[in-house]
């Protein structure tokens, strides 16, 4: 039974669920239900939808934890299937941000500066604590307030104006090789998403080595990230 909030409005629908936009509480909340799969039987399909959401929440709740921004978790349904949070006011994602002011811009160094120190730091947290993502792109990351212009140009810290979003493909108590997917993952996504822009990535990976702390750990890491990258290569050239 598809279920929402009163007078809720549906703002997305992707392949596994749907979001909607309501007040729970109060509060200005966005409720994310999984669809049920009709080709699985439905016991199985009850079974794996729990885990799934019960898998995004505690990553949502072990990122927070971290230091990472995220939604606050208000409710977790499990019988309507859905993930009740906070609704993120005056934020676009970062995809948005970098396309309008940044590609396609002159005199962006300190912007761009700003927002791959932020990127490395916050991906940093995430692997620190054997957390992955699972789809690091940068529509899966908002950027609060875009409009502030002055911090905007100075090239302020951004680490706390971004907030990660969509952890229905995290891990906890993730592997070396899983963090090096993810990184391979936002790789390839900016790639794609952002052309013209072909420095990010490598931008993001100097400040994600810059800051992790536990060098056995991030030595690990870079060789499993040499490993995945390298076998990606192998695939495209195969195709």
């Amino acid at each position: 039974m598809v279920y929402k909030l009163p007078e809720s409005e549906l703002i997305a629908q992707g392949a596994e669920a749907r979001l909607y936009k309501g007040v729970y509480l109060g509060k200005l909340t966005l409720i994310k239900e999984r669809f049920e799969k009709k080709y699985r039987h439905s016991d199985l399909d009850a079974r794996l939808t729990k885990e799934r959401i019960k898998a995004e929440a505690r990553a949502i709740v072990r990122a927070k934890s971290a230091g990472v921004g995220t939604p606050a978790l208000y409710l977790v349904d499990y019988n309507r299937r859905s993930i009740f949070m906070q609704f993120i006011e005056n934020a676009v994602t970062l995809k948005t941000f970098i396309d309008q002011y940044v590609t396609g811009k002159t005199d962006v160094n300190n912007l761009i500066d700003s927002i791959t120190s932020a990127l490395g730091q916050t991906i940093t947290k995430l692997h620190t604590k054997n957390i992955v993502h699972g789809d690091l792109t940068t529509s899966n990351i908002l950027f609060k307030n875009p409009e502030d212009k002055v911090n905007i140009k100075s090239g302020a810290d951004f680490v706390d104006k971004l907030i990660v979003i969509d952890f229905g493909l995290a891990k906890v108590d993730a592997t070396a090789e899983d963090a090096a997917v993810d990184l391979y993952v936002l790789e390839r996504s900016l790639t794609s998403a952002h052309a013209q822009l072909p420095e990010l990535f490598n931008l993001i990976y100097k400040s994600y080595q810059k800051f992790f702390k536990n060098n056995s750990r991030l030595k690990e890491i870079i060789i499993k990230y040499e490993d995945v990258k390298a076998r990606g290569r192998k695939r495209t050239m195969v195709g």
